[in-house]
C-alpha cells in the first residue's frame, strides 16, 4: 500500500504558497529547522569561519554573570533556544543567586526543543523547564505570567533574520510582556568587512550549503513536495546597500516542483529562492529599533566593535 502523503498545516501551506508564487521567491528561515536542520546549524556554530557563536560566548562569559547577578531573575525565557549550550552560562549565574525557578526555551523545532528540555531538566533538577514551541515570525506571547524578574534572551543575532519592521514588531511584543523589573538580553552582529561576513556564510566544508538545502528537504517532508535539493546551488553574499547577508538557493537548471495544495512551481535556470536575511547593525540602528518598541539600552558591550551583547530595559527605566 503506498504511503499516505503528509497532511500540511494550512498556515504553513499558505505561507509557502505566498513565498514561492511571489516575485522574487522567498521563504522564512524557520523552514530550515527539523531535527536535521537544527543539528546542521549546531555544526555551523563550530566552524572556524563562523565567528558569531564563539564571540558571543566570550562576551557572555565576561559580562552576563554580573548582569544576571544584579537582576537575580527567577525566570529565564530564551527565544530560539536551539541546543541551549550558551544558556548554561546564564543558568549557572541564575543558580548562584539562589532565586532561579524556571526556564522556558522557545523554539520552532519541537523535536530538538524536547531533547534540549530533557537534557537541561537532568542537569538542573531544581529548575522547572517548560519548553514552548512557537513561531517567532508570529506575535510572541506567553499564555501565563512568569515569576519575576524575568530575563528574556535572544542570542545568536537571530533578530537580524527579521526585516526592520518585523524586528520592531517582535521587540514590541516582548516589551508588552515585560514588567518594569524585567530585562531583555540581546546578542547582535555588527558591521564589518565584507570578506569576513561572506566567509562566515560560505564555509569551505560546505556545511552551510547543506543547511541551506535542508529547507527543501523540510518542504518535501512536511508538504509532500518533490524538490531535488542537489539541483540547487547555495549562494550567500553581503548586500552592501541593505547592510545584510542574503542566503539563496539557485536553480542549476529549469525546475518543475509539484506541491500538493499549491500545484506546480517553476524555476528558470539561475532563478533563486531567498532563504535567509541576516542584518548587521551599528549601535545607532539598534537603539532606534529598541526605542520603536519602548525599550532602551541599559548595558552595551562589544568585542572590538565586531559583535554586541546588550541588556535592554523598558524605556521608563532608562529613558
Amino acid at each position: 500500500m503506498p504511503e499516505a502523503p503528509p497532511v500540511a498545516e494550512p498556515a504553513m501551506l499558505d505561507e509557502v504558497r505566498a513565498g514561492l508564487l511571489g516575485t522574487p521567491k522567498a521563504l522564512s528561515p524557520k523552514f530550515f529547522y527539523d531535527t536535521r536542520g537544527s543539528e546542521l546549524f549546531e555544526r555551523i556554530t563550530e566552524l572556524p569561519e563562523y565567528y558569531l557563536t564563539r564571540t558571543e560566548r566570550l562576551l557572555l562569559e565576561r559580562y552576563a554573570p554580573e548582569w544576571v547577578g544584579d537582576l537575580a531573575p527567577r525566570t529565564l525565557v530564551e527565544l530560539g533556544a536551539g541546543s541551549a549550550r550558551k544558556t548554561r552560562i546564564l543558568l549557572d549565574a541564575m543558580m548562584d543567586t539562589g532565586r532561579a525557578e524556571r526556564y522556558l526555551p522557545v523554539d520552532v523545532s519541537s523535536d530538538f526543543l524536547a531533547e534540549t528540555a530533557r537534557r537541561l531538566s537532568a542537569e538542573y533538577p531544581h529548575l522547572e523547564v517548560l519548553p514552548v514551541r512557537a513561531d517567532l515570525a508570529e506575535e510572541f506571547h506567553l499564555s501565563t505570567p512568569q515569576p519575576g524578574p524575568v530575563l528574556y534572551v535572544f542570542l545568536g543575532s537571530t533578530l537580524g533574520n527579521f526585516e526592520p519592521d518585523a524586528a520592531i514588531r517582535l521587540l514590541h511584543s516582548l516589551r508588552g510582556a515585560m514588567r518594569t523589573a524585567d530585562r531583555l538580553l540581546l546578542g547582535l552582529d555588527l558591521h564589518k568587512e565584507r570578506s569576513e561576513l561572506e566567509r562566515a556564510y560560505n564555509d569551505v566544508a560546505g556545511i552551510t550549503a547543506e543547511f541551506n538545502r535542508n529547507m527543501l528537504r523540510v518542504l518535501n517532508q512536511r508538504l509532500g513536495a518533490d524538490f531535488h535539493p542537489d539541483a540547487f546551488r547555495h549562494h550567500a553574499f553581503y548586500n552592501q546597500r541593505e547592510r545584510r547577508i542574503e542566503m539563496h538557493l539557485v536553480a542549476e537548471e529549469a525546475q518543475r516542483v509539484s506541491i500538493p495544495g499549491i500545484g506546480v512551481v517553476t524555476f528558470a535556470p539561475g532563478e533563486s529562492l531567498r532563504t535567509e536575511l541576516s542584518h548587521k547593525y551599528d549601535r545607532a540602528q539598534v537603539e532606534r529599533l529598541l526605542a520603536a518598541a519602548g525599550l532602551g539600552v541599559e548595558h552595551w558591550e562589544t568585542d572590538r566593535g565586531r559583535y554586541a551583547l546588550l541588556l535592554a530595559a523598558p524605556w521608563e527605566v532608562v529613558g
